[in-house]
């Protein structure tokens, strides 16, 4: 049993004793609309991450990603993200009917800086929009729309700890299970590592689009 826990902090009065206040740049850097800058950085940004919570709280996030630009700007406070093929659990799709609130992540490759938003999201079907985000001719089925009220660059800082783009830094793979073999035994499949594992590589190859 973990040992229990008998110093944390409850108040934001408590946390900024700890932290302190942040400075007037880093306050002032917080803006509301998508500029220049911003545009430019989502523009070559093939991955991001999406944070939501249900009615209730519980939190989620998804990764996203396709070729550098699939996440449209639509004006200055909007952006839409096609729904590729996936899991078909939804989940953020269902928190967003319940709390329409979303946080995102976008990252591009090799570069440390990463850029943060915020806003309300909306899960809209108009062909006008999912047909600019076809890809081989296939349009997405959704796309979640977010009116951003909140974005900021974030400083290299996490990412120079993490050596992420560092190659010879990268910790070893050995020793991890395959995807196969956490789904079996998360699961309880009866089925053969090889047969999930087939499944799986079907799954890549004809359902990414």
């Amino acid at each position: 049993m973990t040992q229990p826990f008998t110093d944390t902090i409850t108040t934001e009065s408590q946390l900024r004793q700890v932290l302190g206040q942040p400075s007037a740049m880093v306050s002032a850097k917080l803006i509301s609309s998508l500029d220049v800058h911003c545009r430019a950085f989502i523009a070559r940004s093939p991955f991001l991450l999406i944070a939501s919570a249900d009615g209730q709280g519980k939190v989620d996030v998804s990764p996203k990603g396709d070729p550098a630009g699939f996440v449209h700007v639509l004006d200055d406070h909007t952006l839409a993200i096609p729904e590729r093929l996936g899991n078909r659990l939804a989940d953020t799709f269902l928190n967003i009917l319940q709390r329409p609130r979303v946080g995102l992540l976008f990252v591009i490759p090799g570069k440390a800086e990463t850029l943060r938003a915020s806003g309300t999201a909306q899960i809209v079907r108009d062909s006008w929009l999912l047909e600019q985000m076809a890809v081989g001719g296939k349009s997405p089925a959704l796309a979640t729309v977010v009116t951003i009220d909140r974005v900021f660059f974030h400083c290299a800082k996490c990412v120079i700890r993490s050596h992420l783009w560092v190659k010879d830094q990268w910790p070893s793979q050995d020793g991890l299970a395959t995807l196969a073999q956490a789904v079996k035994d998360h699961a309880k499949l009866a089925a053969s590592v090889d047969v999930v594992q087939a499944g799986i590589d079907d799954s890549y190859r004809d359902r990414l689009y």
